[in-house]
C-alpha cells in the first residue's frame, strides 16, 4: 500500500532540490512527531475544555490524582514532577483552588511548606477528564493496527532514552 504524501514530504523534497548534500531522514521524524503533538495537543485542549480545565491543568490534578490516597503533594513536588517553575505552579494551583478543584493547606510536618489536595470534585473532574482524554488519543491511534502501536510505542521510548544521554 503506497503511503500518501504529507506537508513533511513537501518540505523535505524542497530541501532535496535546494540542498540534495543533506541527510533529512531526522527532520522527516522530528518534523512529524512535532506536528503530531501539536495536533494532539490541540484535541486533548478540546477534551479537557468540558471539565473547565486546561491541558497544564490537568496534568496538575492528573499527578495529584496518580499519587493516590489522600491525593496530596507539596508545590514543590508538584512542580519538580511537571517541571514547572514555583511561579508557573503558582498560577496554576490558583485557578485550581478557585475553581474548587484543590485546596492549599499547611504542611503538618513542616511549618513553612504546603499541602495541595485533591477535592471531591477535582477527583470527579480529574477521573472523568483523563477517561476522555485517552478516549481522544485511543480515537487517533486506531490509525495503526495493536502491533504497529506497540512498535511506535517501543521506538519512541529508545528514541527518548537516547536523547537523555
Amino acid at each position: 500500500m503506497q503511503q500518501s504524501k504529507d506537508p513533511v514530504d513537501a518540505i523535505v523534497d524542497q530541501w532535496a532540490q535546494v540542498r540534495p548534500d543533506l541527510d533529512t531522514r531526522a527532520m522527516e521524524v522530528f518534523g512529524r512527531v512535532f506536528r503530531l503533538a501539536r495536533a494532539m495537543g490541540d484535541r486533548m485542549e478540546k477534551a479537557y475544555e468540558p471539565y473547565g480545565i486546561s491541558r497544564g491543568e490537568f496534568d496538575v490534578l492528573a499527578t495529584l490524582r496518580r499519587a493516590g490516597e489522600p491525593h496530596t503533594l507539596s508545590p514543590r513536588q508538584l512542580s519538580a514532577t511537571l517541571m514547572l517553575t514555583t511561579g508557573g505552579m503558582t498560577g496554576r494551583l490558583d485557578k485550581l483552588e478557585r475553581a474548587g478543584l484543590l485546596r492549599r493547606s499547611p504542611d503538618p510536618h513542616d511549618r513553612r511548606g504546603l499541602q495541595v489536595t485533591l477535592t471531591e470534585e477535582g477527583l470527579r473532574v480529574i477521573d472523568e477528564a483523563v477517561g476522555a482524554g485517552l478516549a481522544e488519543q485511543g480515537d487517533a491511534l486506531n490509525a495503526l493496527s495493536a502491533e504497529q502501536a506497540g512498535q511506535l510505542a517501543g521506538l519512541l521510548r529508545e528514541l527518548l532514552d537516547a536523547t537523555a544521554r
